[in-house]
């Protein structure tokens, strides 16, 4: 077995996360699609008139790992699972028969 030298350790992970990320900074461009002024965090953008969004390396800072979102479920407990879609409307005994015709007023 060789041993390492005694600088040769791998930095801790966990270490960078635990002080806290700084806030993040409103910064405003122009839309490359349609010229809109946009607004955005960090330098990551989406125009809201034409649908273009800029790609998430472009911004000023890395983003949040998952451990670093203060967000985030705590360990061990899941999202709440989706409801299924309700089933559509039965028709009634009215649809069965076909759409009557009201009568007139006065009539």
């Amino acid at each position: 077995m060789t041993r390492r030298p005694h600088g040769a350790y791998l930095p801790d992970p966990s270490a960078e996360s635990t002080a806290p990320l700084p806030a993040p900074e409103i910064t405003e461009a122009e839309c490359r699609r349609c010229g809109t002024l946009i607004a955005g965090l960090d330098g990551r953008y989406a125009c809201g008139v034409c649908g273009w969004v800029n790609d998430h390396s472009e911004g000023h800072r890395r983003l949040p790992r998952a451990d670093e979102d203060p967000d985030r479920p705590a360990a061990g407990r899941r999202r709440p699972r989706r409801l299924p879609a309700a089933p559509p409307p039965e028709a009634g005994p009215e649809a069965a028969r076909g759409a009557e015709p009201e009568p007139a007023p006065g009539a």
